[in-house]
């Protein structure tokens, strides 16, 4: 009699890991061991990434809003300090938007956050 080795759960297991590498390469794709340790890898890497992604998206706000101050002839920083003490509550994200989108609101914010002293 041949030895029982579970077969619905392993195929179940490696099927898993063998679907989370589809769009891989060659034999990271198609091969189980080499498709599970690439998948492994790259499910690190989005984790890591989707972190990540919060810091750039910030760092993209601080550039775009610091351009459109420079155009007013305001610094970044004495443009966030003057927004405060207006009190003023946009977050960088609406910030940049408006810089990019809306000009002249912009140039208003500007406006107040000079003559915040």
């Amino acid at each position: 009699m041949p030895r029982a080795t579970n077969v619905p759960a392993t195929r179940k297991r490696r099927k898993k890991w063998l679907n989370r590498a589809k769009g891989f390469f060659q034999g990271r794709r198609r091969l189980y061991r080499s498709a599970r340790e690439t998948a492994q890898r790259a499910m690190r890497f989005a984790t890591a990434h989707r972190r990540r992604k919060k810091r750039d998206f910030r760092r993209l706000w601080t550039t775009r809003i610091n351009a459109a101050c420079r155009i007013e002839g305001v610094s970044y920083s004495r443009f966030i300090s003057g927004l405060k003490r207006a009190k003023i509550e946009l977050d960088r994200k609406s910030l940049a938007d408006l810089a990019v989108r809306d000009g002249k609101a912009f140039k208003k914010l500007a406006a107040l956050a000079k003559g915040q002293k």
